[in-house]
């Protein structure tokens, strides 16, 4: 029901409009019925999730419950619980001067009741908008029963010259502030057990328990909880009636393939406008990105119960064009390219975001962070040349045969990091065989990717143990596996 919520500003007024008092969850229900049958995306921005969460949790709208987003970190379970906002009423009345947005129709604290009592259709209404109408509170250990459900206020009871036994003395915490509106509690497990035990009856019964006061307060607020399956073993759990009152758990999941990823990380990454028009990335460095994640979520060295988080592949893409940006200004240039030498600038926005196990440990976050590049280039190398076999027979003849007999007869191969990009253009097309094979197995590549391309194809060979390659200081060198050795006899 659509009201003039500028020209309402009474009680009488607003019986007058024909305002029927509606439930939050029936609002999220009627106007979800609304989008869909209108054939609109109730969840704009969210990807990869059309066949899986998004139906679940529209129909855990439908079915008016309270919702438990159950996932691994960088899930987007926030950012679902703030898009169902979009799903509220543009405006809902209030009684004005109201601490728990008492409905006019429905009051429920004492303020309400007596201010209407006294001035009848007189009352005054204020009008609280959808934005307003989101309260979030991310459980911490130290979250105390004062916090969410609210304590008697000594200060209130001096000024107001009230005895303790008079309930208005009592200062409402979060939750009922938030009624008529969505409240959002993140990391559930982390909340102390007996915490969890005071959210029974909000959720069941409608009342709340302050300090001896029981208040019959029918509270109606749509609660969205989210959860990381690793704090049910780690940090704590989600007490079993208290989760036996939550309506629907939804499992949320990652991309399930690199195209999702890159429309998540494009949508997400904050970038200067300077910088998007400075550096061009190619669309192969962007999948290599995206694929390093993929291979740090199977990866033997991180630990899988932790997740590896969608805003690692986020920081990893602000700093990937970031490090391309600084040789260009370095060399005063003013436009430049993404290479592959330029993902060793990722490495510190994936060390601090994966958590590793015992053999990671071992290896190092630095370390497993360039295992993690090497095993991504590893994987996408097949895509676009001749797959590579563990076992060949002697003297078998491959196409990479003569790109490694230039390799093993010359004496190596430079990539400096603060080559200019010309500079870098002609060290690549210095070597013929590796022109030719591009020419052969890549003859319609995009003339501006190609020599991303080419880097790839040398750092393919070195993960598959076909070339050496070294880090020094400030560059790559490419060299054959045997050519050194064979010449120190």
């Amino acid at each position: 029901m659509k009201l003039d919520y500028k020209n309402i500003q009474t009680l009488g007024a607003l019986k007058a409009a024909g305002y029927q008092t509606k439930s939050v969850k029936d609002e999220l229900r009627d106007n979800l019925i609304e989008k869909i049958k209108k054939g609109e995306d109730a969840f704009t921005g969210v990807w990869g999730y059309e066949d899986s969460v998004i139906p679940e949790l529209e129909r855990a709208i439908l079915s008016r419950h309270n919702i438990n987003l159950l996932g691994l970190r960088g899930q987007a379970k926030t950012r679902l619980a703030h898009l169902m906002v979009n799903l509220l009423d543009e405006y809902i009345p209030v009684v004005a001067g109201s601490e728990i947005n008492d409905d006019p129709m429905k009051p429920m604290s004492r303020f309400a009741m007596e201010l209407i009592k006294e001035k009848g259709d007189d009352t005054p209404i204020s009008w609280l908008h959808k934005s307003e109408r989101f309260a979030e509170k991310l459980a911490t250990p130290d979250v105390t029963v004062a916090d969410l459900i609210g304590d008697v206020d000594p200060i209130k009871a001096a000024n107001l010259k009230l005895s303790y036994a008079d309930d208005r003395v009592i200062h409402f915490g979060m939750i009922p502030r938030a009624n008529r509106c969505i409240f959002v509690i993140n990391e559930l497990p982390d909340l102390q057990a007996r915490i969890q035990v005071s959210l029974f009856n909000i959720l069941e019964e409608g009342d709340i328990q302050i300090r001896g006061f029981k208040l019959r307060l029918p509270l109606d607020i749509q609660f969205v909880f989210t959860a990381n399956p690793e704090d049910y073993t780690n940090r704590g759990s989600i007490v079993t009636p208290l989760k036996d009152r939550i309506g629907s758990q939804i499992l949320t999941h990652y991309p399930d393939d690199i195209e999702i990823a890159r429309k998540i990380t494009k949508q997400e990454a904050k970038l200067d406008t300077r910088q998007t028009e400075a550096v061009y990335v190619p669309d192969l460095a962007k999948d290599l990105l995206e694929q390093v994640i993929f291979e740090a979520r199977d990866s033997e060295y991180v630990d899988a119960k932790s997740g590896v988080s969608a805003r690692t592949s986020i920081t990893a893409f602000e700093n990937l064009l970031s490090t391309a940006e600084r040789r260009s200004l370095l060399n005063g240039g003013d436009h430049t390219m993404v290479r592959l030498s330029d993902f060793l600038g990722i490495v510190p926005a994936i060390t601090g975001k994966i958590e590793l196990v015992y053999e990671g440990e071992q290896e190092g976050a630095d370390g497993v962070a360039t295992i993690l590049i090497d095993d991504a280039v590893k994987t996408l190398f097949p895509k676009y040349f001749p797959k590579i076999n563990k076992l060949e027979r002697k003297d078998e003849e491959t196409v990479y045969d003569e790109l490694l007999h230039w390799f093993f007869q010359g004496e190596g191969f430079e990539l400096m990091d603060d080559f200019t990009d010309d500079e870098y253009k002609r060290a690549l097309d210095s070597i013929p065989a590796l022109n030719q094979l591009l020419k052969d197995h890549q003859p319609d590549y995009n003339v501006k990717d190609v020599y991303f391309l080419k880097e790839l194809l040398l750092w393919g060979l070195v993960s598959y143990k076909k070339l050496n390659k070294q880090r020094f200081t400030d560059g790559f060198e490419f060299k054959d596996l045997y050519s050194s050795f064979l010449k120190g006899i």
